[in-house]
């Protein structure tokens, strides 16, 4: 029998990004999935603190293990900005459009458009807590590249290629992403269990 495991997320492109990545190993379950329809709380102002408050909401309301992550663009230029904040960061709308129109027009004219993904997986199983950290180095593009993928994946460059994040295949971008690299730590880890 498969090992349940909620993902305590409820955005539907890191659902889709992570479950060929946990493959036949686990049964992945959705907050739908659980019966789960509200916003978690995300109070915090640093990557690692809101994965675990995500994480920690849902199994110490459900009882069932889970994992919950946060993500932030850093850009350099910016001081780490957006960051924490990336997915709010034109305003509390989320718009990713808006998002990517914000940050373009901050680093107009800047020649150092050097950034990073970086995701924070807080894993929380029989009420012990890990977490798991993946990073990937990379450019911001003067304009939107390609249309799959999600968020400020059109303007972002990973270093080694020169397409964007939203111009690669889905197995290619997990096989370098921010995520998928915290993910594969995360797999690795159960495997180990």
């Amino acid at each position: 029998m498969q090992h349940k495991l909620v993902f305590a997320t409820n955005n539907l492109h890191k659902l889709q990004e992570v479950k060929p990545l946990l493959a036949n190993k686990f049964n992945l379950l959705s907050l739908a999935d659980i019966g789960f329809t509200e916003e978690i709380p995300e109070d915090f102002d640093t990557l690692e603190l809101n994965a675990s408050q995500k994480a920690w909401h849902i199994y110490n309301r459900f009882g069932i293990d889970c994992f919950a992550d946060d993500t932030g663009l850093e850009v350099d230029a910016l001081n780490g900005a957006p960051g924490v904040y990336s997915a709010r960061y034109a305003g509390e709308h989320k718009s990713p459009q808006d998002n990517i129109n914000k940050l373009l027009l901050a680093l107009s004219g800047v020649e150092n458009r050097r950034a990073r993904f970086r995701t924070v997986i807080s894993l929380v199983i029989g009420g012990n807590e890990t977490l798991f950290e993946g990073v990937v180095e990379g450019v911001i593009l003067t304009e939107k590249h390609g249309e799959a993928g999600f968020g400020y994946d059109p303007i972002f460059m990973p270093d080694g290629y020169n397409v964007s994040f939203a111009q690669m295949e889905l197995d290619a971008k997990n096989a370098i992403s921010h995520r998928g690299r915290a993910v594969s730590k995360l797999v690795s880890f159960l495997n180990s269990k």
